[in-house]
């Protein structure tokens, strides 16, 4: 029986199956793997105090979804980035959607303070609508603002009334800006209402990294900048939830034994590791004295048993692999996917930012995770599914031209 014969590849085919950057995929796998092992380190003590967990649980389950999430990452790798054009309307509306969904009573897991943030899925656990909603900015900026200086603008009749008055909006860039603002809008006010500061804050700098990539006039951020800045300020001061916040940062030893301790003994974990720390799996702290270490404290417990040497060889690692992105951004095949490598990359450094900023005390207690390390499936898995992103991105870079 003849075979058939081979297909040749398209242009596009081909471009889509070429090598993955190396130092970038290194660098994921890296942090992955030291973040696995700090959650069970961290949580090991939380774990094996609760009746119904075995001491090894948050590490088997964390493990278990940072080896789907790598699975994710590579299949999502295989993939034609531009694929992911028209993926991003979609996925707009289903982060929207859900957004909408986990404010709806009997659809949120319930909590005493009264945040809206989580729905819960039947044998998996529950996940957050914000970590979609974050990477559908980016995609649906990225698409849309990567056709910026094709699409022939729409002009009104000269003979209109209205001529004049959008011909200087259109002159100053603001009609641009409308759509966009629209989306951002929409979906800081409904994480607002789970109250989600820090996933807003997430949403808000992921959109705004993609614009001011994409050539939108820099005025227009110390403008946005201004607003975001006072609308958030109205918002911190109106709402107990974030004013009780802004007051534990100011000084949180005035409530040492109370809502200020989990900062408190962050900041003795921090201190107590010395330069080179009391070793893997000795720390003190994670001893239930800092509440969930394994979650958004977890940094902690790496200086504490790493010491400052481990803590920055894990801030160097994280420069590294948001330098390389960058990079990767610089040398795209083309503005769609330079613009998704910027955004991505940038909300994986705000995030690190405001984590490391918590721990220590230098910014108000956000409840953000760090990257790559905090316990929690679906983020981890989202996470990666990032990366992925950025590495099929990676596979249509040019080659360099030799001489």
């Amino acid at each position: 029986m003849a075979r058939k014969p081979k297909r040749d590849l398209t242009v596009e085919e081909q471009l889509a199956r070429g090598p993955l950057d190396l130092p970038f995929l290194m660098l994921v796998l890296l942090l992955t793997g030291i973040g696995v092992i700090m959650v069970f380190s961290a949580s090991y003590a939380t774990a094996y105090l609760q009746e119904d967990k075995s001491p090894t649980f948050y590490f088997f389950r964390q493990a278990l979804f940072a080896a789907a999430g790598l699975t994710v990452m590579y299949i999502t790798s295989k993939i034609n980035y531009q694929t992911f054009r028209w993926l991003s309307v979609f996925a707009l509306g289903l982060a929207v959607l859900l957004l909408i969904a986990v404010l709806i009573p009997g659809i949120h897991t319930s909590r005493s303070d009264g945040v809206k943030r989580w729905i819960a899925v039947p044998g998996i656990g529950t996940f957050q609508p914000s970590e979609i909603a974050k990477v559908a900015v980016i995609m649906y900026f990225s698409a849309r603002l990567s056709k910026r200086n094709t699409e022939k603008p729409r002009r009104l009749s000269p003979r209109s009334p209205l001529s004049g008055v959008v011909g200087f909006l259109d002159r100053i860039g603001f009609l641009e800006l409308v759509p966009y603002g629209a989306i951002l809008l929409l979906v800081a006010a409904l994480m607002l209402k789970q109250p989600h500061m820090s996933g807003t804050i997430l949403v808000l700098a992921g959109g705004a990294s993609v614009l001011f990539a994409a050539g939108i006039h820099w005025g227009w951020f110390v403008a946005g900048i201004t607003g975001v800045g006072g609308l958030l300020w109205i918002v911190i001061t109106l709402t107990p939830y974030m004013t009780n916040r802004i007051n534990l940062w100011l000084d949180p030893w005035s409530q040492r034994q109370g809502l200020g301790y989990q900062t408190v003994q962050s900041l003795i974990a921090i201190g107590s590791g010395g330069m080179l720390g009391r070793g893997l799996g000795n720390s003190i702290q994670k001893m239930l004295y800092i509440p969930e270490p394994e979650n958004d404290f977890v940094f902690p417990i790496v200086v504490e048993e790493l010491g400052f040497v481990g803590g920055l060889v894990v801030l160097v690692l994280f420069a590294l692999l948001i330098l390389r992105g960058y990079w990767l951004a610089l040398n795209a095949r083309d503005k769609f996917g330079a613009l998704t490598i910027v955004g991505i990359i940038t909300l994986l450094a705000v995030q690190v930012f405001l984590n490391i900023g918590v721990v220590t005390n230098l910014i108000p207690n956000t409840g953000i995770s760090l990257p790559f390390f905090s316990y929690g499936g679906t983020a981890l898995m989202i996470q990666l599914g990032e990366m992925g992103m950025v590495l099929s991105i990676s596979r249509q870079i040019p080659p360099p031209k030799h001489d």
